[in-house]
Parts: C-alpha cells; sequence; structure tokens
C-alpha cells in the first residue's frame, strides 16, 4: 500500500484510533475492575498482608511497589528503544512489540492468583510495561502524521476516542458482572477475570487499524547490530545536549515533569482517597460509587479535552496551561475538605474536565516545541520518561506524607503545592503562541 500523505483525514483518524484500541488498559484494569477484583482476592482469604520477598507486605504497598518498578523499568527502556527506533526506521515494529506484550499480559491476568502470586505479578508488570512502552511510540508518531496547526486537535481526538472506547467497555464489563447469570455464569468472579481477556483482545484487535496506515516509520531502515543498539545512548545524550541550547523546549519540559506528577498522582491515587476518607453507608454503596465516579472522570474528560482544544486556539497552548494548573490547584484545595459521596461526585466532575485537557494540551504542546527533527522517538522519549518519573515521586511522596500524619488529606495539600509551582514553571516559558 503507498505511504498516506501526512497531514491527510485517513492517517490522521488511523493515529488516533489507538488512543480508543489501548485506553481500555488503562481505565478497566488500571483504575476500576482490577484493583476492586486484586482487593477481593485478600478479603476472600481473610489476609490483609502476605508473605513475599522474604517479608511481609500489605496488598496496597504490595501493588504499588510493583507499578513503580514497572515505571523505573520503562523509564531506562524508552530512551535506548527509541533511538534504535529512529535509526533503524522501524517504529512501528516497537509499537506493535509493546501493544502485543500488553495484551497478552491483560489476558494472562484471568489466571492472576495468591497461590501464585510471583507469576501473577509478573504478569501484571508485563502488562504495564506493554501500556507504558507503546505509548511512547505511539506518542512519537504525532510530529510525523500530524502538521502543526492540527496538532492539538488530533491530539485531542485522540484522547477523546480513548475515553469513549474505554467507557463502552468498562460498561459491557459492569453488566457482565452486575448480571453474571444473564451470562451463564455461576458468580462474579468469573466474569470478572473474563474481562481482562476482554480487554486483551479489544487492545490487539482494535489497533490493527492504525497499524495498517501508520508509517513504518524515519531513519536509514538498516539492520539492529551492537554498535546500533548502543547508539540509543548516543541518541539520549544528543537529544539532552539539544535541550540545553532549546530554552522554551527545556523550561517546557521543567513545567511539564511537575504539574505531570500531580496529575498522574490523583489519577493513581483518588480511588484509594476515597474508599479511605468518605463517609460511605456500607460496601455496596462504596464499590458503586467508585464506579460512578470513575465514569463522570471518563466522560467529561472527553468533553474537558475538546474545551481545552478550543481555548488553546484562542488564547494559545501556555496560557491555557497555566490556567489549567490553576483550576487544579483550587481542585486539590476543594478535596481537602470533601467527606460526602456527593461531594466526591462533583470534586471528580471537575478533575475529569482538566485531566482530559490537560493530557491532549500538554502533548501537543511538547510535538510543537521540538526542533525540525527525525529523531521525534528519542525527544518523545525524554517526555515519557519525566512522566514516569514523576510518577514515581509523586507516589512516594504521597505515600509518605500520609503515613508520616496518619491521613491522606495532609497529602493533597502537597498535590495542591505541586500544581502551583508547576503554573509557575510555566510562566518562565519564553512568550511563544503556539
Amino acid at each position: 500500500m503507498k505511504p498516506l500523505e501526512k497531514g491527510s483525514k485517513k492517517l490522521l483518524n488511523a493515529w488516533a484510533f489507538y488512543d480508543w484500541a489501548n485506553s481500555v488498559y488503562s481505565l478497566t484494569i488500571a483504575s476500576a475492575i482490577f484493583p476492586l477484583f486484586y482487593g477481593a482476592l485478600f478479603r476472600a482469604e481473610g489476609i490483609e498482608k502476605i508473605q513475599i520477598f522474604g517479608g511481609e507486605i500489605a496488598r496496597g504497598p504490595l501493588i504499588t511497589y510493583v507499578t513503580s518498578f514497572a515505571f523505573l523499568i520503562v523509564s531506562f527502556l524508552t530512551p535506548l528503544l527509541s533511538g534504535v527506533a529512529d535509526y533503524v526506521g522501524n517504529k512501528k515494529g516497537f509499537l506493535k512489540f509493546f501493544c502485543y506484550l500488553g495484551s497478552a499480559a491483560s489476558i494472562g491476568l484471568y489466571w492472576f492468583s495468591l497461590d501464585a502470586i510471583y507469576v501473577s505479578l509478573g504478569i501484571y508488570l508485563l502488562g504495564l510495561i506493554g501500556f507504558w512502552g507503546s505509548l511512547v511510540f505511539y506518542n512519537s508518531y504525532l510530529p510525523d502524521v500530524a502538521f502543526v496547526e492540527q496538532q492539538d486537535r488530533i491530539s485531542a481526538k485522540g484522547y477523546s476516542l480513548g475515553y469513549i472506547g474505554s467507557v463502552i467497555l468498562l460498561v459491557l464489563n459492569l453488566i457482565m458482572i452486575m448480571k453474571f447469570e444473564w451470562f451463564g455464569f455461576e458468580s462474579a468472579t468469573a466474569p470478572t477475570k473474563f474481562s481482562f481477556v476482554l480487554v486483551g483482545l479489544w487492545w490487539a484487535g482494535f489497533s490493527q487499524y492504525s497499524f495498517y496506515y501508520l508509517p513504518k516509520g524515519n531513519g536509514n531502515q538498516g539492520k539492529v547490530t551492537r554498535s546500533i543498539l548502543l547508539s540509543g545512548f548516543k541518541e539520549l545524550k544528543k537529544v539532552w545536549g539539544a535541550l540545553g541550547t532549546n530554552k522554551t523546549l527545556k523550561r517546557y519540559l521543567a513545567a511539564f515533569f511537575v504539574y505531570s506528577m500531580g496529575v498522574q498522582t490523583v489519577m493513581l491515587v483518588a480511588s484509594y482517597f476515597a474508599e479511605e476518607e468518605l463517609a460511605w453507608e456500607s460496601d455496596s454503596q462504596r464499590t458503586t460509587g467508585l464506579i460512578i465516579s470513575i465514569l463522570l472522570i471518563q466522560l467529561l474528560a472527553v468533553l474537558g479535552a475538546i474545551l481545552t482544544s478550543r481555548a488553546s486556539a484562542k488564547f494559545g497552548n501556555i496560557k491555557t496551561l497555566i490556567g489549567i494548573n490553576l483550576i487544579w490547584v483550587m481542585v486539590c484545595m476543594v478535596a481537602y475538605f470533601v467527606v460526602t459521596p456527593n461531594q466526591f461526585y462533583i470534586t471528580a466532575s471537575v478533575v475529569g474536565l482538566v485531566m482530559g485537557g490537560i493530557q491532549a494540551l500538554s502533548r501537543s504542546t511538547y510535538s510543537k516545541f521540538l526542533p525540525p527533527t527525525k529523531d521525534t522517538a528519542s525527544y518523545f522519549s525524554f517526555y515519557d520518561v519525566a512522566e514516569k518519573i514523576g510518577i514515581v515521586i509523586g507516589m512516594f511522596l504521597y505515600a509518605f506524607i500520609a503515613q508520616l500524619t496518619g491521613s491522606m488529606r495532609t497529602s493533597i495539600v502537597l498535590i495542591a503545592l505541586i500544581f502551583f509551582l508547576g503554573m509557575f514553571l510555566l510562566l518562565r516559558v519564553p512568550r511563544k503562541r503556539i
């Protein structure tokens, strides 16, 4: 097939559609069904801690440690592999590898059990690596497929498709779990595990449309040798040096690193905060309430991505990002006083609006700041590494303060300060309307 021209509607849609394919992992497995399934396994056995790695660890810290380790692995791998991908000109091959790794691991979660905890956690680890690893190469395609004036809109469209697709599958999975007898299951356990299989099949299946139309990649079209493998580190050093002479990109990356730390931490701990700090009347209300809040966030994130795209067209990207960070500061301040489910639903709605907007706009803003280059994957590896390291730092600080003070509410103050610092750093980005 003849490669599609840059900026063509079909190519842009094919790129954005990968968000539709892979976002089911982040919602069903990272945010909604798997966390509930994971906790239920421990409650069914009547245990809160487990003997593993030569010590006794509670279920919450255990999965957090595994998650942090996955992000550290991805942070190390992506600069290396993205440099190799640019050199050999096979970016799509790496995207496929991580996609299939993540989808296979999602299916493998069907067999997750405490009796085989090492293997089970290993499968969970591979799923995280597959998901976040694929995003590096997916994001790096943006400047390859879209012109500068198209990038805000198509980035927002990708996030919107991801939110819509993931909600559709989540609702189908919830119906299957809550009405398990309709589908011939004897209990809710089997359809819960089957939902992980559906995530893997959805992810790998719908990705085929993107794979069919996306170009192979830019580069020398050479073979991978030992010297080329080591060249990944050279590419990393090259990009680092280039950042030193590009004040706009360097300052933007510093701001992104800080405020993204806040965004990702909120996304990862929101459910735990709601579970522990709110006044739920019963366990069933807690489960239903958390699902409702997750759906609210996902659906309103679609609207948030669209509104943010329009705001950036009118006011510029940096000014819009500053405004969103200010909203995040106010959200954190309000969240400190939230105690009832209804208050949490309202707060979650605002979180949804600013979450979708800040993620989509951050990606397209970075793409616009890039210098003319074919090494887009190497540059985007910096973007993704900054995000991953920020997650590790943000989660550690959040947990440390919560443990030190005995309350997650105190940690919310830290998150507010992080967004305030991010807003300040954005103000230092040289004024360049984009």
